[in-house]
Formats: C-alpha cells, sequence, structure tokens
C-alpha cells in the first residue's frame, strides 16, 4: 500500500469511528452504530456496482435505494428509512438478510443525515478489502468488549483463529463449514490463508461463492457475519446466502465438509421458551434425539461436538473450541469422549488459559481431530496435549492474547507434518515442558476417560515470592468467582424444575 493510500486509508477509518463516538453520547452503543453503518454501508456498495463501470443490475427497488436516503433531510429522512428498511428486509436472498428485523436507531434525524453524508463521500468499491475489513472488524472487535451487550459470546480472539487455520493450513477447492458462525471471523482467516497462495481463476471463484457455509440463529449476529464477509470480498451483493439462520443442531441436513473450524456457543443448555396452559412463560432444555448422535443430552457443547463430526467427510478435519466441562463431564460426557477417541483420531489438545476470552471466567480448550472411515479398532493411537494455561496470565487490556503467544504451539503441532512431533516435556531434564503425549490405552484408564490433564507445577500456589501483579490476581478472582456464579446459577435452575 503506497503512502497516499495508507494516509487516505486511516482518515477513513478515523472518520467512521469518530462519528460512532458523537453517537455513543447519544446513547447509540456500538452494536447498534455497527448495525446502521451495515445497511448503509450495503446500500452505498450497491449504488456503486449499479453505476460505471460495473452498471450491474441489482434486486434493489429504485425507491430504496442509496440516492432515495441522499436528497432527504429531518423528519421526511427518519420516515423513509425506517419504511426503507422494513421493506428491504421483505426481499429474497443476501438483501433480505441484511435486513431481516432491521431498525432505526439513530433517533436524531439530523446525524442520521450526517452519516449517509460521510459514507456518501467515499468510493467503496475502490477500496481495498483489507481497509474495509479492517475497520469493521475493528468494529466488530469494540462491539465485543461491551461486556454488557453480550456480543462478546460471538467474536473469538483472532490471535486464536489464526493459530487454529495455521494447523490445519485450508487448501484451495475444499469446503470450509462453521455450524455458530458469530461474525464470521474462521471463515476470514481461512480466506486470507488461502488467498495468499498462488490461485488460478477456477480456485479463486470457488473461494469466493463455494467454500463457506455457516449457521447462525441470531439475526443480528449473522447480519453483521453477512457483511463482515461481503466486505471482505466473500461472496457477492447478489449471491446465495451461505449462513442459514437454521439451528445447526435439530437435523443432519447430508452436507460433509472438509474443514470444519468452530467455537460452538457456551453455557450449559439449549433451551427454548414456550407458554403453558396458564399463560405463563416456561422454559424447556432442548435435547436433540438425533440417531447419528452418541448421546441424548440438553449439553450444548457436547451436542455441536457430536454434530461436527457427523458434518465432517471421511478425510474431513476439524478444529474446535470447547470448554474444560466437554473434557472431564461424566454421563454423556464420557460416552461422547470415548466415541470421538475410536471413530475420529483425536490427536491433539490446546489448553487455554482464562483472560482471552470476552466473557469472562472462561477456561476453554481447542480439540482438533481428523475424521475416518468406520473401523473396528481405535483410530486415536495417541493424544498430544500443549499446555498454554498452568502459570500464563493474560487479561484483555493489559495483556491480549497475541499471535507471537501461540507460535510455540504451532511449532509443536507440525503442521506440515505432525506425525514427526517431539515433546517438550521430560519429567527429568525439563518437567516445566508444555508439550506432551498420552497414549490411547494410558487416556481410557483414566476415571470417566477424562482429558482433563495437566502436569506442570502451579506457581501461584507453591511461590509466594513471585505472585502476578494485584491487579491480575483481582481479575483472576473476579473471573473465578463469575464462573462459579455461573454453576451455581445453573444448579438452581435445575433444582427448580
Amino acid at each position: 500500500m503506497s503512502k497516499h493510500n495508507n494516509i487516505s486509508t486511516n482518515s477513513i477509518i478515523s472518520k467512521v469511528w469518530s462519528f460512532c463516538n458523537t453517537l455513543r453520547d447519544d446513547g447509540v452503543s456500538y452494536g447498534d452504530y455497527l448495525e446502521q453503518l451495515t445497511y448503509l454501508l450495503f446500500l452505498k456498495m450497491a449504488d456503486e456496482y449499479a453505476k460505471p463501470p460495473y452498471n450491474r443490475k441489482l434486486p434493489i427497488p429504485a425507491q430504496y435505494s442509496w440516492d432515495s436516503l441522499t436528497v432527504l433531510k429531518g423528519a421526511e429522512l427518519e420516515v423513509h428509512y425506517v419504511t426503507l428498511l422494513r421493506e428491504l428486509g421483505g426481499q429474497k436472498g443476501i438483501l433480505g438478510q441484511i435486513f431481516t428485523k432491521s431498525q432505526n436507531k439513530i433517533q436524531d434525524p439530523a446525524k442520521l443525515y450526517k452519516l449517509i453524508d460521510m459514507i456518501n463521500k467515499e468510493q467503496w468499491t475502490v477500496m481495498g478489502a483489507d481497509v474495509k475489513g479492517e475497520i469493521y472488524e475493528g468494529l466488530l472487535e469494540k462491539n465485543a468488549e461491551d461486556t454488557k451487550s453480550g456480543a462478546g459470546q460471538y467474536f473469538t480472539p483472532r490471535a486464536l483463529i489464526k493459530a487454529m487455520v495455521a494447523c490445519l493450513q485450508p487448501q484451495p477447492m475444499k469446503t470450509i463449514a462453521d455450524p455458530a458462525c458469530g461474525t464470521g471471523g474462521f471463515f476470514l482467516a481461512s480466506y486470507d490463508y488461502i488467498a495468499a497462495q498462488s490461485l488460478d481463476k477456477e480456485q479463486k471463484q470457488f473461494l469466493k461463492y463455494k467454500t463457506f457455509h455457516g449457521n447462525e440463529i441470531v439475526a443480528g449476529t449473522r447480519r453483521l457475519a453477512l457483511m463482515n464477509l461481503f466486505l471482505h470480498n466473500i461472496g457477492d451483493i447478489d449471491s446465495d446466502n451461505f449462513i442459514s439462520p437454521a439451528d445447526a443442531l435439530i437435523a443432519d441436513n447430508g452436507e460433509r465438509f472438509d474443514y470444519i473450524l468452530a467455537n460452538p456457543p457456551f453455557g450449559k443448555k439449549s433451551s427454548q421458551t414456550f407458554t403453558n396452559e396458564e399463560g405463563e412463560q416456561e422454559k424447556e432444555d432442548l435435547t436433540y434425539n438425533r440417531q447419528d448422535f452418541w448421546a441424548t443430552t440438553s449439553n450444548k457443547q457436547l451436542n455441536f461436538l457430536q454434530h461436527i463430526r457427523t458434518m465432517l467427510k471421511t478425510t474431513g478435519l476439524a478444529a474446535v473450541v470447547i470448554p474444560d466441562n466437554v473434557l472431564f463431564e461424566g454421563g454423556a460426557g464420557e460416552t461422547v469422549r470415548k466415541k470421538l477417541l475410536e471413530t475420529t483420531e483425536l490427536h491433539t489438545i490446546l489448553r487455554l488459559p482464562t483472560g482471552i476470552f470476552y466473557a469472562n471466567g472462561v477456561k476453554a480448550n481447542v480439540l482438533f481431530f481428523d475424521a475416518k472411515p468406520a473401523a473396528k479398532q481405535a483410530w486415536t493411537k495417541e493424544v498430544w496435549i500443549f499446555d498454554y494455561r498452568t502459570n500464563i496470565h493474560h487479561t484483555l487490556k493489559k495483556n491480549p492474547l497475541k499471535p507471537d503467544d501461540l507460535k510455540e504451539f504451532i511449532d509443536c503441532y507440525n503442521p506440515k507434518n505432525r506425525h514427526k512431533r517431539k515433546e517438550t516435556f521430560n519429567v527429568d531434564t525439563n518437567p516445566e515442558g508444555r508439550w506432551r503425549r498420552y497414549s490411547y490405552e494410558e487416556i481410557i484408564a483414566r476415571d470417566k476417560t477424562s482429558l482433563d490433564i495437566s502436569w506442570i507445577k502451579d506457581k501461584s500456589l507453591a511461590d509466594l515470592d513471585n505472585l502476578p501483579d494485584p491487579d491480575v490476581l483481582a481479575e483472576d478472582i473476579v473471573e473465578n468467582l463469575e464462573a462459579a456464579l455461573g454453576s451455581f446459577r445453573e444448579i438452581i435452575a435445575s433444582l427448580k424444575k
């Protein structure tokens, strides 16, 4: 990028951000601003595509085009904008999905006019996908930081996503799925990885239109994902919608994929709300009675893990973020772990520290497994575990997770040939080594086939002279308390039934 382009890029980013701050003074959240920006950017880019040199015929009614917004002010603009959002929400394809359940959250018509004017002054279609992507991803991250909105649950740390993609090394002309895709982070990182390779025309077309398949049941989040992908040059304004609003867990639709990268929603239960005979609203735990599932349970993460196994081609590879309970829980958890070890090659577990997710107190791991055809003997011969948790301290503000933090793990994983790995742990010479191998026999001999394994001495329990800084300790305590409170609430809810 030239110096001149860099300056103009920075000025555009600065404008978008400064206007966000102006609206926040009026009580408009990052999330609301992001939604309005999504609607208006989409319309402006559609308008640019409809004019020379593109001259494309697009499915936007003339009375609701971008030009219809630029000629109005005040109350007229506000009324027209509300009508436009409602009408476009009823359209087909990606257009209707972007505008589904859309609402105007900018109550001051003068501010709405200024936002339209700011967007109108730029030519967005000639801007690099990296520039548009940087603006939008930045806003998504800011939105995730706004803990009150709950948006953090749809945002996986980008450094973690990139590490997972670096390990799987997705190749051109292969399909990639995420059954709970949030704002599309795994798709973007995979796209960047594949696009960096030398691609021919057919491979580029496949990457743009046929590679990615996702599900996202929350309309607002699905809207952000579609726009995020569109701004990064994935899909097109009039192409098929590749993010389904359907609940991925309800049924196996028969589609099979080469790669699955996912961070399914945390939280113990899936539930649906219904009205009982007395007219009161009640919640009912969702269990999915599917013949392809090994265990019937209302534990959402166990269901996603089973579903992901079903979604893989027999040569498919998966990397999935799961909370600790999936590693040690009895009953259905034990059944799922045993079956996963038998029917796939579960070869790697990355243990993650707290303080890297926007949801507090989350203790998570990444499972890497390869699908295999049916066989009489278990496919998993050994499980390699990388402990990036013990004696590791991250906080979102002072020490967020960075790509370099996971470099040692990627090197140990050895993506080029994962069958040639070397342990860094040695009981005599390096008991602090973070990379250790366990045989299948050792794993199944453990109580409940638990994969919740650690071996490094926790210094915070023994070395009082080298305690972390007080603010790190305080954050750890808060996170652990919040996680404990969440568990207590689940117990109380189950006792009330």
